[in-house]
């Protein structure tokens, strides 16, 4: 399937486009970076332009001058209106599969968004930030440089996210806590109400992980706890 790009919009070199993907009116996308498939990105969108790092370069990529370690996206993925997605300084900037990115949310560099993460209107992620698959950012929250937000959790709307947030959980304020374990969330992977409740008793160390339970929560939480040893440079 041709990709549908708008005639205002901006491609620069080293841009590796995929199939099926919509590009909306006067977004810039300069590379290194790869898209994949079955993209929208709509108008006003920045992808690839330098990092907001002070000792960083600030190549003109729209004329072809190319620096950076650039962005991933992969497929599936709805970035809205006025997203930006900065390029990488040590390492690719990266946003998986399925993801929604809300208007005017920020991807700062070196960050990696996993499988169907949500950012909602205003997300900021400062450098190097890690959200793990289908964690939901509400609106406004703004995430500390180098912090993880693990699998499956629920931020509410105007946080301020200073230290990692355990999988599967619920936090809100400034600073962010963790205020319960995001039930919804666990049920959405698959899991009956006795397993959602055996996954909780987990989370709040009062159990082993049950038996049975879909192969993505058990491969999603013994990572985190490995987590330290993928933290990006």
């Amino acid at each position: 399937m041709a990709n549908r790009i708008h005639p205002s919009a901006i491609i620069g070199d080293g841009v590796e486009l995929g199939d099926g993907n919509v590009i909306g009116p006067y977004t810039v996308i300069v590379g290194p970076t790869r898209i994949g498939d079955g993209n929208w990105i709509g108008p006003m969108v920045s992808i690839g332009t330098p990092a907001e790092y002070r000792a960083g370069n600030h190549p003109v990529g729209w004329e072809g001058e190319l620096d950076g370690a650039g962005v991933a996206i992969g497929d599936g993925n709805i970035i809205r209106d006025f997203v930006t997605v900065n390029q990488g300084v040590h390492v690719t900037t990266t946003i998986a599969n399925g993801c929604y990115l809300l208007a005017r949310s920020h991807v700062g560099h070196d960050c990696v968004v996993d499988d169907a993460v949500t950012l909602s209107d205003n997300v900021a992620l400062g450098g190097h930030t890690h959200v793990w698959s289908w964690s939901n950012i509400g609106m406004g929250t703004v995430v500390h440089q180098y912090g993880q937000i693990g699998p499956g959790v629920m931020v509410g709307m105007g946080s301020a996210v200073r230290k990692d947030i355990g999988p599967f959980m619920t936090a809100v304020g400034n600073p962010a806590r963790e205020v319960g374990v995001n039930r919804v969330g666990i049920a959405r992977r698959g899991c009956d109400e006795g397993q959602v409740d055996a996954v909780e008793a987990y989370l709040k160390n009062k159990g082993d992980l049950p038996p049975g339970l879909p192969a993505e929560i058990i491969e999603q939480c013994t990572a985190w706890l490995k987590r330290s040893e993928n933290v990006p440079a």
